[in-house]
């Protein structure tokens, strides 16, 4: 038993749940255009139009015919197609919403259709008034045109700067490499400062260039980290995701009760999920060695989540911690250790922690749950 103690209070630091988001509440649009010819159509302008919110992007295809934009928001669009400066088809009020939106087109069928069209409409299309740019205008006006194209041109262009930075550091940070992360980020922090996703991927990078570096520089990036989740927050505080990370990254620079703030806005905004923060805070302190409070946060995951497995778990680990020794000899651990390593073999009885929970049960001389039915049925049998 004694050995089994030291075993489980001297282990590996627990782990803790970052939030995943991506580009949190982001999605892409995406697919392939073939060409009149029925062939991959390349170098295709793909204009993409937001309409419940002001926003304006373009990219083109590939020699493959396909083409992609990602960080878009959640919202509707309207997708045109160009070539050589021409309209060819569109696809109009295209919502994203989750997985990536694929829109096809098809020049060969948007031809016929607009053949079909013409010849149903009988030959009034020729009689069509010309656009409007190219109507008599005045100079004034001719000008006024001229520079909302040029502001039209320069805001597509630094949306395709914007998401290329975007894309190069997710690759970046997905290959933990954090130096180019961190680089390309900051890049697109400075071409839109309002992306809040922006500023939690450069916090996400030095948090984790930081885990490779010691002393002052380590500091400096975590430092840098927290910064930037605050930027974060500062623009979507209603992110339980970026509340969550960012006391993750206040914990590693001992700033324990901005953490337990932290994260405890996190519960109040994603109630579903409360489990997990307060499971998080209770990590935090065990890593720091607080194992009582450790105790209360794992209980408080347990009240808001009763089937929160890991908690139970980690509860037992903390009770056992408590265990007091007879003049005999005899290990005795304090109530509610032998509860809680059942319950989490009931909720979890393959888990990756039931050989453990399994081997306290035994060192403590209690029997250990073989049929479980659901969990907290007055039915479990036991061994």
């Amino acid at each position: 038993m004694q050995s089994l103690l030291r075993k489980a209070l001297i282990g590996a630091p627990l782990t803790l749940l970052f939030a995943s988001f991506g580009w949190a509440q982001t999605t892409a649009i995406e697919g392939d255009v073939k060409g009149e010819d029925g062939k991959p159509l390349q170098g295709a302008v793909i204009k993409i139009e937001r309409k419940d919110i002001r926003g304006n992007y373009n990219t083109k295809t590939d020699k493959k015919g396909h083409y992609y934009y990602g960080g878009l928001g959640f919202g509707t669009y309207d997708i045109t197609i160009e070539v050589n400066g021409k309209p060819m088809d569109a696809m109009r009020g295209v919502r994203t919403q989750g997985a990536p939106a694929e829109v096809n087109f098809d020049l060969q069928q948007a031809a016929a259709r607009a053949a079909a069209a013409a010849a149903s409409a009988g030959a009034g299309g020729a009689g069509a008034p010309p656009p409007e740019e190219n109507r008599s205008l005045s100079p004034a006006q001719k000008a006024e045109l001229e520079k909302q194209r040029k502001a039209q041109e320069e805001q597509m262009a630094k949306n395709k700067e914007l998401n290329d930075a975007f894309n190069a550091g997710r690759d970046a940070e997905n290959a933990k490499n954090w130096d180019v992360a961190v680089q390309q980020f900051d890049k697109a922090s400075q071409l839109d400062p309002k992306q809040h996703v922006v500023w939690s991927h450069l916090a996400d990078s030095y948090i984790g260039r930081a885990g490779s570096k010691t002393g002052a520089d380590q500091q400096a990036d975590l430092a840098k980290g927290v910064e930037y989740y605050q930027k974060a927050i500062e623009i979507k505080p209603e992110d339980p995701a970026y509340h969550n990370n960012y006391a993750l990254a206040l914990a590693k620079t001992k700033s324990l009760d901005k953490a337990k703030e932290e994260l405890t806005k996190a519960a109040g905004l994603d109630a579903p999920n409360a489990g997990k923060y307060y499971y998080n805070f209770g990590a935090i302190l065990v890593n720091a060695g607080q194992n009582d409070a450790a105790g209360d946060a794992f209980k408080k995951a347990i009240e808001v989540d009763p089937n929160y497995a890991d908690a139970y778990y980690q509860l037992g680990i903390v009770l056992v911690g408590k265990a007091t020794t007879t003049p005999d000899g005899k290990i005795v651990p304090p109530a509610g250790t032998e509860e809680a390593f059942q319950k989490y073999l009931a909720l979890q009885p393959n888990g990756p922690n039931a050989d453990g929970a399994k081997a306290m049960l035994a060192s403590m001389g209690s029997s250990i749950q073989t049929n479980f039915d659901k969990p907290g049925s007055k039915n479990a049998k036991k061994k």
